[in-house]
This record gives C-alpha cells, structure tokens and sequence, in this order.
C-alpha cells in the first residue's frame, strides 16, 4: 500500500485538545508528545534536523562551563518541568545545583533556572512569547528563544527586560549561569 505524498503547506495545524486530566495525573503520566497548558493538552511542535542541531549546539557550548564549574544540570528536549497551571518541556535547561529537586526520577516540580526554546517553522510568535512569559511568571530566572530563520536570540529577564541578540553579538549566563559566554553564530553553526 502506497500513502500519498504530503505537500508542507498542506499539514493544517493539530488541533488543541481539551482534557479531564488534571496537572497531577499529566505529571504522573507524561503524555508524550504533548505539554499541558490550563487544562488543555497541547501537541509540541514537530522538530526538524535544524532545530535538533541548534537545540545541541546550545547543549554543547553549555556544557563544559556548566560541569566544570559545578554550576548545575542541563537537561535536554522531553524532560518536564512544573509552571504552575502548566507542564513545559523546554528545548534545553538549566537548574541550579541547590534548586535541584531531590527526587529526580519524574519530572521537575520546580522550574528552569534557564529555560531555551529554539522556535519551530510551526510555532506562532505569540505562543513562543506567551511561553517565555510563563516561565517567568513561574520564576524561571532567564529565558533564550533561539530564532533559526533570523539567527537571533531573544533574552527575556523579565515581562519589561529583553534584548534581541543578533550574530554579532555575544550570549551570556549573567547572573544565572555565571561567567558563561558564547558568540551568538556559534549556536548557528
């Protein structure tokens, strides 16, 4: 059998889909494939070869300076992270060594310290600034989006603190990730 070829601009987008689960049982079960948001389940983005390279390039650049400093841990696309009425699973992440949770064989209960989402060719502008913001909210302390089509990273701080990085610029942990730096093309590359 045969399937038919799909043409990219005719994939509509997944619909949202509203749940009787509650918070506690997302997190008890971890329903692949999807984030929990206000009660609806909401599918991620489908990821492509780009987005995994970029995801792996801010993986790689944090890294060495991460462990060697014994800062924290970094944790990749798929682990879950608790946002009040939300579960998100950033692209990467970044927890403070002394906010890490003792158990650690589910997902988070706490928040990202660092929080990077790499946007997709599917995701909306507003959904992508409305997830910074909810990290935020939720007391992640610096939030990246990394813009694949413009190269640029979006640093948020705060609702009313952000800056847009260019390639010519260079990315820091400030005070989060401290003394990290990263000239902007290299998460590119």
């Amino acid at each position: 059998m045969t399937h038919p070829q799909i043409e990219p601009e005719s994939i509509q987008e997944i619909p949202v889909h509203r749940t009787p689960m509650t918070l506690e049982e997302f997190l008890e079960n971890d329903v692949e494939g999807y984030e929990y948001v206000k009660g609806e389940l909401v599918p991620m983005s489908p990821t492509s070869m780009e987005h995994g390279e970029i995801s792996s390039n801010v993986i790689l650049c944090l890294s060495p300076h991460v462990f060697e400093n014994q800062l924290g841990r970094l944790y990749t696309a798929g682990t879950t992270f608790r946002l009040r009425d939300r579960v998100v699973k950033p692209d990467v992440a970044f927890v403070l060594t002394e906010r890490l949770p003792e158990n650690r064989e589910k997902g988070s209960p706490v928040p990202p310290d660092l929080a990077v989402e790499v946007v997709s060719p599917t995701d909306k502008h507003y959904d992508v600034t409305e997830k910074a913001l909810a990290y935020l909210r939720a007391g992640t302390r610096l939030v990246w989006v990394v813009e694949p089509v413009a190269k640029t990273v979006m640093v948020y701080r705060s609702e009313t603190d952000f800056t847009v990085l260019t390639r010519e610029d260079t990315l820091t942990g400030e005070d989060v990730v401290e003394g990290f730096t990263c000239p902007v093309a290299q998460l590119f590359e």
